[in-house]
């Protein structure tokens, strides 16, 4: 009896300290001061009376953020996030206050003037979210070009050439989105109309969710522009002269107006004057050099206009169109020079315009259910992209054969996308996504020629996409993911001259899955999964024969069938709170039906190539990434990174068909220095080491630019001074050519002097719509990089 008065009593004591164990909550939110809109991934950082970290936590999507389990005692709670001033407050737990609600906490920008447009960072900062990675753009970033196209090769895992193609981890399978919007321009050409002082954020998604169209085996680029949340009249002008070998001048004015329900809003856009590239190709064996010195002449007009109507609170209609007018093309001449037999000399002259309009004409409905995130939105995007393409063809020399010639092309193509997508939290830490979507592609090709080696054609491509997708997530204290699937019917037909030449249709899956693991402020491990798929470009299928060159003819292949791949990657972050932080991460990619180039000799024309494309058998390939933020002191900083990719290419060269390892590296280093609170300085270093390629070895890659910034007018007007590739050494040379020996290289108008100049005006501080674009939303979860 004793015995069981004993566990009674002790049972009893067990509950008593159960029901008054000494642990308390601390809850609230987190929003930005300015637009009174939250932020996520926020730092919550708990510190005892001695200053030492207790615990800490990151916001979600919604800005809350909630701490379980904070024993009795006297507390320092601080919020931080990149580009914020630190919110600091002191607490207190204990017996008669278990449960702190501390409400809506709001965060002051570092960098605000009171009637400013937009707020720009000092420097540049990268976060890494559940699924992306996000590179804020700074003042020091937008020193080094005028245009997107310029800045990109400053961003960890991204490379632009000579040309503009853009690559991420090494692939140019890529896909670009400017706001969360697909657009049917060629995105080299995109680029370099988007001033650099517009861009507020570039996002790598290189995992992509199932929420996203799943083309783009290396992933996403997302360029995010700075959105105007001012009531009244604001504006923000760039300009800017390029001065190389030819002087280009660009120029910007975005406008707003808002008033009311009514915000309108509008930008115009130029870029205007030629770039100058050259080449030069040894081939020993022939005895030749092939020398190529073009003008790519531009003429570039952009506009938008768009209104936002808010009919009340629950309900937003929104509508804008988006026109691009674009004027050029090379001009120049193409030389076969025999060292020893000059009476084989040839020379192609060229002048080549293209004409073309991209048009974009957009409409949302949003609608905002009773319970906080709970949203349904619908959406209707069509573009066309209409050009006519004039090319004239001359000879000189040995010209046996080769009779002047013109070429007259017209292309149009029509891309439609609706979609509807649902959002509903379930609670506090769930959240289910679901959305439906059409893509509705036709496109025309009309080939007409006067050289009478080939023959007039028509080519018609049509591309019909449905899909549905689902993602379920759940955030926890210390864990978050999020799995979700696509499901997308596809459809294609071709039909060259009159006859359907191919045609496909299939039902295929793309599953995904995310994992973040923070077990403090300090660290963030991330792993996660998706399938993609890289379907044929039309230039891929075109089956039209045309000339690249003299010695080089291009031809699609109609029946190339998409490649999918299966991408498994993991990331590791270190927060050096105050100070910056850094990256690691690694990648493994697995390719089905890999598409390749075909290299063979005309058999019409000895010494001359054609190049094709097929699907070859599966592959591999791999990586690292290592990137690095830090704030040395108070005026000096550093974004640096480290990037290492493997992979197996494969495919048909001459006769021969070829396997070979290919592993390459690019190092890339920015430093800003401050020297006053207006002026900046920046110096950035690029180095690319040998890439081997199927048709021939690339020599290593390095340049150099420095830059200035000068601020003043009470930070509205800026100038800048670049000089980039101070050194003149940006070039691209290869050798160990295939099928024929042979080397060269390539020099683009790189060696450049730029000067800028904007300036921003109006006021005001109402919150303007800000639409939630669909390839523009976020996974939740995740960590402060």
């Amino acid at each position: 009896m004793k015995q069981l008065f004993f566990i009674i009593t002790l049972f009893a004591a067990s509950l008593t300290h159960a029901f008054n164990e000494p642990f308390g909550k601390i809850s609230g939110s987190v929003i930005d001061a300015e637009l009174q809109e939250p932020i996520p991934y926020a730092t919550i950082i708990i510190n005892d009376e001695e200053g030492k970290l207790v615990t800490g936590i990151t916001t979600g999507d919604d800005g809350s953020f909630s701490i379980n389990k904070v024993e009795d005692g006297n507390y320092e709670l601080k919020v931080q996030f990149i580009g914020y001033k630190t919110f600091t407050k002191e607490l207190s737990i204990s017996s008669e206050n278990r449960s702190l609600d501390l409400g809506t906490i709001a965060l002051q920008p570092e960098v605000a003037q009171l009637n400013d447009v937009m707020v720009v960072a000092e420097r540049t900062t990268i976060e890494q979210r559940v699924d992306r990675k996000v590179i804020n753009v700074g003042k020091d970033l937008t020193i080094t070009g005028a245009s997107a196209s310029e800045i990109m090769n400053n961003i960890p895992s991204v490379n632009v050439d000579q040309d503009g193609n853009i690559a991420l981890r090494g692939n140019s399978n890529v896909r670009v989105l400017i706001d969360g919007k697909p657009t049917n321009m060629d995105p080299a050409q995109l680029l370099k109309q988007i001033p650099s002082t517009s861009i507020k954020s570039i996002e790598l998604i290189t995992n992509p969710s199932a929420k996203y169209n799943p083309e783009g085996m290396s992933g996403i680029i997302n360029i995010v522009l700075h959105k105007n949340a001012n009531d009244g009249f604001n504006g923000n002008l760039n300009t800017g002269l390029t001065v190389g070998e030819h002087a280009r001048f660009n120029g910007s004015l975005d406008m707003n107006y808002r008033k009311g329900k009514l915000n309108f809003y509008g930008n115009f856009g130029t870029d205007l004057g030629p770039r100058f590239n050259q080449g030069r190709i040894w081939l020993p064996e022939q005895d030749l050099l092939q020398a190529f010195d073009i003008d790519n002449k531009r003429e570039s007009y952009l506009y938008k206009v768009g209104v936002d109507f808010y009919l009340n609170d629950k309900n937003t209609f929104s509508f804008y169109t988006n026109q691009n007018y674009y004027n050029g093309g090379p001009e120049g001449a193409l030389r076969v020079i025999y060292e020893n037999n000059p009476a084989q000399n040839l020379t192609q002259f060229l002048d080549m315009n293209f004409d073309n309009i991209n048009s974009t004409y957009n409409f949302v409905y949003d609608r905002k259910l009773e319970k906080e995130g709970h949203t349904i939105q619908a959406e209707v995007n069509y573009n066309n992209f209409d050009e006519e393409e004039n090319s004239f063809f001359n000879f000189e020399g040995a010209t046996d054969g080769l009779a002047p010639y013109e070429d007259l092309v017209y292309e149009r193509r029509e891309n439609i996308i609706t979609n509807v997508d649902y959002v509903n939290p379930l609670s506090e830490k769930t959240k289910l996504e679901m959305g439906l979507e059409a893509r509705l592609l036709d496109t025309d090709n009309h080939y007409n020629t006067t050289n009478a080696s080939f023959q007039d054609s028509d080519y018609q491509y049509n591309r019909d996409i449905y899909s549905f997708y689902t993602t379920y997530g759940q955030n926890f204290e210390k864990w978050s993911y999020q799995v979700g699937a696509r499901l997308e019917n596809f459809q294609v037909d071709a039909i060259y001259n009159g006859e359907k030449v191919f045609e496909d249709n299939y039902l295929t899956i793309y599953p995904s899955g995310f994992l973040s693991h923070t077990p403090d402020e300090k660290n963030t491990y991330q792993l996660s999964y998706s399938r993609r798929v890289d379907r044929p470009g039309f230039g891929q299928v075109n089956p039209i024969r045309e000339v690249s060159s003299p010695r080089l003819t291009v031809t699609g292949n109609p029946e190339l069938k998409p490649q999918f791949t299966n991408s498994v990657e993991f990331n590791y972050t270190r927060n050096f709170i105050n100070k910056g932080s850094i990256t690691g991460g690694v990648f493994f990619r697995n390719i089905n039906d890999e598409i390749n180039q075909v290299i063979v000799e005309d058999q019409e024309e000895s010494g001359s190539l054609l190049l094709g494309y097929d699907n070859f058998e599966d592959n591999n390939s791999y990586g690292l990434e290592l990137s690095a933020n830090y704030k040395f002191t108070d005026w000096w900083s550093t974004n640096t990174s480290f990037e290492a990719y493997s992979q197996e290419l494969k495919g048909v060269v001459g006769t021969e068909y070829l396997e070979t390892n290919n592993t390459t590296f690019n190092f890339r280093t920015s430093h800003s220095f401050k020297a006053t609170d207006d002026l900046t300085f920046q110096l950035f270093g690029f180095y690319r080491g040998w890439d081997e390629g199927l048709q021939m070895r690339m020599k290593p890659i390095y340049f150099m630019n420095l830059g200035g910034r000068y601020s003043f007018l009470e930070d509205k007007a800026t100038i800048s001074l670049n000089f980039n590739d101070i050194f003149n050494t940006q070039e691209y040379r290869f050798v160990d050519g295939r099928p024929f020996p042979q080397r060269g290289r390539f020099k683009g108008e790189t060696q450049t002097v730029y000067l800028g100049f904007s300036y921003r005006f109006g006021g005001g501080k109402n919150k303007a719509l800000k639409r939630k674009n669909r390839d523009d939303n976020e996974a939740g979860g995740g960590g402060m990089f």
